[in-house]
């Protein structure tokens, strides 16, 4: 084994130990941090398998914008956590059973593709376009069809959260900022003219004498 193989199998260990954390630390902060870990640590892996591009958008997108924005909103929010946990381990065995398909099923799809010896060999002029130019020739050429149903999908989902998050609720409240500009001195304060109020005077009580 050499070091780049090495390397791949510490970085997967960090990557699988950091996944773990995400679920199972009781702290979003501390899931949200591990989680940037874990992208990291996924970089590097595609960085090895001469990926560079993939790495770098990897860093750059969810790494530096995505876990950023969302490690802010978790900390200004102020979540609690036990909250989000309760029923963990009454759902970890349906939880664990359905991850174990999932990973079977990307098992036998993803395992034909790591037998080395039946691989094609490549074009040397392909070689020479490097890894961006031939990403983006796949990209746009062969799967242009699956892009454009990934972008339509990405339009609903932000038309979706749109809507949500813009619906009137009855227990919401607002200001209309065109009513406030348009509010004159009169709308706001009225004089109301009252007749003046006078103490009447104090009757003298009668001496104690005069009593009959």
């Amino acid at each position: 084994m050499n070091i780049t193989g090495a390397l791949f199998y510490v970085f997967s260990a960090v990557l699988l130990f950091a996944s773990w954390r995400v679920i199972t630390a009781r702290s979003t902060v501390h899931s949200a941090l591990y989680l940037v870990l874990a992208f990291a640590n996924a970089s590097v892996i595609w960085m090895l398998l001469r990926a560079e591009f993939l790495a770098i958008a990897l860093v750059l997108v969810y790494v530096g914008a995505v876990m950023v924005l969302f490690l802010f909103v978790v900390m200004m929010l102020d979540l609690k956590g036990d909250e989000f946990r309760e029923g963990f381990w009454k759902h970890l065995p349906l939880a664990g059973l359905i991850g174990a398909v999932i990973a079977l099923e990307m098992a036998l799809v993803l395992l034909p593709g790591f037998r080395l010896a039946e691989a094609p060999a490549l074009d040397p002029a392909l070689v020479k376009l490097g890894n961006t130019r031939l990403l983006g020739i796949e990209v746009y050429t062969r799967y242009l069809y699956p892009l454009q149903v990934a972008a339509v999908l990405l339009l609903v989902a932000m038309v979706a959260a749109i809507a949500l998050t813009l619906r009137r609720r009855k227990d919401s409240r607002y200001l209309d900022p065109s009513v406030q500009v348009r509010a004159r001195k009169a709308d706001r304060l009225r004089i109301v003219k009252m007749d003046p109020v006078v103490d009447a005077p104090a009757t003298p009580a009668a001496p104690a004498g005069d009593q009959p």
